[in-house]
């Protein structure tokens, strides 16, 4: 039995001559759409091509330039011919509850008023007036023509040449007609299209388009360039009702609020002259949604209170600039650079307008602080890199961190302790009460006595603050009582110590009442700080003046700002009406620091850098001798015994002239006389310890 065959396409094969069943076969058809729906796709793909709408912007914002630039061409214009400019600037300043500003744009309308009805006037008589002078010289010129030709006749003896200038002025006119004649056509073809070339030039200028048509970067908020408008907007939308309301009000929709932007460094500052009922300080809290509003970050705007009234100053930076690093130090570009301690400038940046940054360090105290990790090691070791290019500068240094950030001074400083423990917190302190002991030597000098600066330097002064340990006497090392050692060093050098050039720098990270005591950072008279948590930080850091008047280290970015510090000092210039500057700070690594301090050493005739030794190690006391001699060839007796002790307190704190004595008798290095004092010979007593090392003597105990 077959079935019935069911052929839905032909077939082009011809059919099977023996084939006694066929299988019923389906083929269906490829899907199509219809072509008016590919057709839609394809206009749309290509319609929404980027390369396509980039195009259509392109198009459309440079057709807008021309019509935006002849609406500015056509209000400037109208600026210029009629008083509608004083009329704004008047209903502006009477907006802004400034009268007598008010009464001045009054009488600038009223004289310019009264020159246009002047010159209106002179119009009716100016018609015959141009007639009459204009025949007055066309005679005078004729008669000097014929006057000249006379001449020349006389002088070629020729009467033709009477009319010879009159002629050759009369074929210059007509070659100047020939010349129009020939230029005219294509002035006029050519005249629209330049003044067309004009009008587009203004427009782009200004940026005459809407922000649908600018490119990707502009619309995003990239790159956006500040203009009166942006910042009036940008104020407008603050939240501040007195503002917008005030703004409205303006005839000139604001304009008369801001003073010239200026160019300043790698962005643009203007001032800001708030309307009556808008304090200085509510544009200050909302400093965030002003740096958006201006398409920037909020790093990026940085805003200050200048001397002038209900005035702010707006610094915004350009997008994206404060990311790009600052160039090297001077100190490492320029070998032959020296340092001036009472008159000189250390080189320490860049302020925000990137112009140089330098500090005055000459009888100031110094503190630099801020979170962990943001630079504040390298910033305070600039300085003191520095200072150490002044040979009469002495250092004692502290470093509780003790990875070897200071490791290069050793050679420059007097004293180097380096470690983090409370043996070495115990050490610092000791080294901070003997500058006092020196501060107190100097202030009993004769008056007018000279000192070299002396410089007590604690890195992470922190952990001498937050040290648990007591003495004998009972008396904390740390805290910020009047028992603790520590801190009553500090302040004692702090009190009296600027006036005979015993200064205290001090660096200590994360700010609280507990790690860093009110007097102490008071105590100091340029203040520093990187980036920091919170606004209570930053008034502990720089104080309530400088954060009042717009210093902002808690806005800092941690990490991306390494190295950016705010500074309140009269040690450096900072713009009139400010209480801080921000300035962005060299980075001097250890390799260039290491350099430098070697220039250092080789100005020096040789420092000897006493070296703390933690408890129970074992001592050569005639190598801890010869090592605190240095290179200077003879030492008191008396300066021996503070050295050694300096060095350590436990082997040689109790020594007297007689431990001094023996020891040094018994390798024949005895002291001896010098001017009348006791002294010790460095060269004795190198002699005798390579005597003893060479037939290998026990030392002396």
């Amino acid at each position: 039995m077959s079935e019935n065959v069911v052929h839905l396409h032909k077939s082009s094969e011809p059919p099977a001559e023996d084939a006694s069943v066929t299988m019923l076969t389906v083929v269906p058809d490829a899907p199509t759409a219809p072509l008016w729906v590919r057709s839609g796709r394809a206009v749309r793909r290509i319609a929404t091509d980027e390369r396509t709408t980039t195009a259509a912007r392109a198009v459309a914002r440079h057709s807008l330039y021309v019509w935006g630039g002849s609406r500015i061409v056509a209000r400037r214009t109208w600026d210029g011919r009629t008083g509608a400019r004083y009329e704004r600037f008047l209903r502006a300043a009477e907006a802004a509850g400034n009268m007598e500003l008010a009464g001045e744009w009054e009488e600038r309308l009223q004289h310019f008023r009264d020159a246009r009805h002047r010159r209106r006037m002179d119009l009716l008589t100016s018609p015959v007036d141009v007639a009459k002078g204009a025949l007055v010289g066309t005679g005078l010129g004729i008669g000097a023509l014929v006057a000249l030709g006379v001449a020349l006749a006389i002088a070629n003896e020729d009467f033709t040449d009477v009319v010879t200038p009159l002629m050759a002025v009369i074929k210059f006119i007509g070659l100047l007609i020939t010349i129009v004649q020939v230029v005219w056509p294509y002035a006029i073809t050519l005249g629209p299209l330049l003044a067309l070339l004009a009008v587009w030039s203004v427009g782009a200028h200004q940026k005459a388009a809407p922000q649908w048509a600018m490119p990707a970067n502009i619309r995003d908020g990239e790159g956006e360039p500040i203009t009166p408008s942006i910042v009036v907007k940008a104020l407008r939308d603050l939240g501040i009702p007195a503002m917008r309301n005030a703004i409205k009000e303006m005839g000139d929709a604001g304009a008369s609020m801001l003073g010239p932007i200026r160019i300043a460094g790698c962005g643009v500052e203007v001032d800001v002259t708030l309307p009556s009922g808008v304090s200085t300080n509510e544009v200050q809290q909302r400093r965030r949604k002003l740096a958006e509003n201006l398409t920037r970050h909020e790093h990026e705007v940085f805003i200050t209170i200048p001397q002038a009234a209900r005035t702010v100053r707006l610094w915004i930076a350009d997008s994206g600039a404060l990311d790009e690093p600052i160039g090297p130090s001077p100190l490492v570009t320029d070998e032959t650079m020296t340092a001036d301690y009472a008159k000189g400038r250390a080189p320490w940046g860049q302020d925000l307008r990137g112009d140089a940054a330098a500090l005055s360090l000459y009888q100031r105290h110094l503190l630099i602080t801020g979170l962990s990790n943001q630079g504040k090691t390298v910033a305070l070791r600039s300085l003191a890199l520095w200072l150490s290019l002044d040979k009469s500068v002495q250092f004692l240094m502290g470093d509780l961190k003790g990875v070897g950030d200071w490791a290069m001074f050793d050679g420059l400083a007097t004293t180097l302790i380096q470690g983090p423990t409370d043996e070495h917190v115990i050490q610092v302190t000791e080294m901070v009460e003997g500058a006092v002991e020196e501060m107190n030597r100097r202030i009993q000098a004769p008056p007018g006595t000279v000192f070299p600066p002396l410089i007590v330097l604690v890195d992470e002064a922190q952990v001498a603050f937050m040290c648990p340990l007591k003495d004998e006497d009972k008396r904390p090392y740390g805290g910020s009582k009047a028992t603790s050692r520590y801190f009553m060093a500090v302040r004692k050098i702090h009190n009296q110590g600027r006036a005979v050039n015993v200064l205290m720098w001090q660096g200590t990270q994360d700010p609280t009442d507990q790690n860093l005591p009110k007097l102490v950072r008071e105590g100091a008279h340029t203040r520093a700080s990187l980036a920091l948590g919170t606004e209570s930080q930053a008034r502990m850091a720089l104080g309530d003046k400088a954060v009042d008047g717009g210093a902002a280290p808690n806005l800092l970015r941690p990490g991306l700002d390494r190295g950016t510090l705010v500074v309140a000092s009269d040690g450096i210039a900072i713009p009139a009406g400010q209480a801080s500057i921000t300035v962005r700070t060299h980075y001097i690594d250890d390799d260039a620091a290491i350099a430098i301090t070697d220039r250092a050493k080789a100005m020096r005739d040789g420092v000897t850098t006493l070296h703390v030794i933690e408890k129970g190690e074992q001592r050569d006391p005639l190598a801890d001798i010869a090592s605190v001699l240095g290179d200077a060839p003879r030492v008191l007796t008396q300066d021996v015994l503070k050295r050694l002790a300096s060095l350590n307190e436990d082997a040689y704190g109790d020594w007297t002239n007689g431990d001094l004595k023996r020891v040094l008798e018994a390798y024949g290095a005895e002291p001896y006389k010098s001017d009348g004092r006791m002294v010790v010979a460095r060269d004795r007593v190198l002699r005798a310890l390579r005597n003893r090392d060479g037939d290998g003597s026990a030392s002396a105990s």
